[in-house]
């Protein structure tokens, strides 16, 4: 039995690291803590826990977690420092072994935070709770809103594609997901706090269901009937997972918005299978076709690694020629980091760092200069656009239906209010199209 009488007057302090899913997440444990008594620590303000969110998606994720975790130290010297997260899954002793760390979670433990949290004294060293990858069973929904406009809803996690490069799976265990009814019944608790949009979240979401055997159309259909809530917007879908029914319904639908988001990882069908991915370019230019048959204006965001082992210059300039060949907004480009444990170390060829730089800046160049093109051909066009929360007296941005960025001279009535403009003419600045309001 937990005596929930040590977080009378207690403060705790939150930090994530890496996906929305995260995000959403640290929301969770932090409704929990607030459920027990302990309250939000104020900006500035000392506090009594600390919870960081980790991400171990790259090398660089898990320095920038080990950098994050000796600040928060640093600033809270007395604090109760709690660590999860995918860095937290994968390396539980290192995390454990910096110090100042009192305990370590696990993917499993971590939205069960208060059962681990006992007398709240400050450990020699760090304990570690986590269950191995196969015991990660446990699907806890949750959803946060963003310091915008956005909720973000968790609807599943974990993943049963082991791709040659990602540590995923090992950090979040095998794919699983909540019920259509308890996920619409978070977004209806949503509309009662006010939120006007929703970003559907999860490890691999298009492969919703396995826990309860229903489906991510379904899902689709059932948040598509809950009154009030304005758009929502389907995150990165693996694109063999992504039916053409889904493009259909979207199309047809008047809360689920234009864009899509799907990784294609490479342009060369030889990098792909080396990969170990579940397309290949055919396939996933007829998703990209399919939707601007249909939605001509919608908004496509498509991530790629680059340098992956294998990747020799060859193979990167077939894929280059294909990403140039399909007609996308935006890229999300990632660089290749070695990862423990993972098939890609079996694969002989390594590329460079130099040659892994100069990839990313040519596809970087490429995404720029589709983004501004994308971003003119709405220019004209009447949009609904969400105005975000802003400093006063600042210029306030928002996204139209099919991702457009717009920027308009603050108005304190405007945010967090759909609201219907012309798309005016682009500025450099702003990196953003000027909204037009004309009646």
């Amino acid at each position: 039995m937990i005596d929930r009488t040590i977080f009378q007057n207690k403060t705790a302090a939150y930090y994530t690291l890496g996906c929305k899913l995260n995000f959403a997440e640290t929301s969770a444990i932090g409704r929990q803590l607030l459920n027990s008594g302990v309250r939000r620590a104020r900006k500035g303000q000392e506090a009594d826990i600390c919870v960081i969110n980790t991400c171990s998606v790259t090398e660089l994720a898990d320095k920038k977690g080990r950098q994050a975790i000796r600040k928060v130290i640093q600033e809270n010297p007395s604090a109760f420092v709690v660590v999860t997260g995918c860095y937290a899954q994968l390396k539980p002793e290192e995390v454990a072994g910096i110090e100042g760390v009192d305990l370590v979670l696990g993917a499993e433990q971590k939205l069960d935070v208060v059962k681990y949290l006992d007398d709240l004294k400050k450990k020699e060293k760090g304990e570690v709770v986590t269950s191995k990858t196969h015991r990660i069973r446990s699907f806890v929904p949750s959803v946060s809103a963003d310091d915008r406009t956005r909720y973000f809803l968790k609807v599943q996690d974990g993943c049963d594609y082991f791709c040659s490069f990602c540590t995923i799976p090992f950090a979040r265990g095998r794919s699983r997901n909540g019920s259509i009814a308890d996920l619409v019944r978070q977004a209806e608790q949503v509309v009662q706090e006010g939120g006007k949009e929703i970003v559907l979240t999860g490890v691999n979401i298009g492969d919703f269901g396995h826990t309860t055997k229903e489906s991510f159309l379904d899902l689709l259909k059932e948040l598509d009937k809950v009154e009030g809530v304005e758009r929502y917007r389907i995150s990165s879908i693996e694109p063999n997972l992504l039916s053409d029914e889904i493009i259909d319904f979207v199309a047809g639908s008047h809360r689920f918005a234009p864009h899509f988001h799907m990784p294609l990882q490479s342009g060369s069908d030889a990098v792909l299978s080396l990969m170990k991915r579940r397309y290949d370019t055919t396939l996933f230019r007829h998703k990209v076709e399919k939707i601007k048959q249909i939605l001509p204006h919608a908004f496509i965001g498509v991530d790629v690694i680059v340098g992956v082992r294998g990747e020799t210059d060859d193979y990167f300039v077939e894929g280059e020629a294909f990403i140039r060949s399909i007609d996308f907004s935006q890229l999300h480009v990632f660089t290749y980091s070695e990862r423990p444990g993972t098939a890609a170390l079996n694969i002989d060829y390594a590329v460079d760092p130099k040659t892994k730089h100069m990839r990313s800046k040519t596809l970087l160049d490429l995404s720029d200069e589709r983004l501004k093109d994308f971003y003119l051909s709405q220019q004209g066009s009447r949009k609904k656009v969400l105005f975000e929360h802003t400093k006063r007296g600042k210029k306030m941005h928002g996204f139209t239906e099919n991702y457009v960025k717009l920027y308009a001279d603050y108005d304190a009535s405007l945010v967090n209010r759909v609201t219907e403009v012309e798309v005016g003419a682009y500025d450099e600045e702003e990196m953003a199209m000027k909204a037009i309001f004309n009646g």
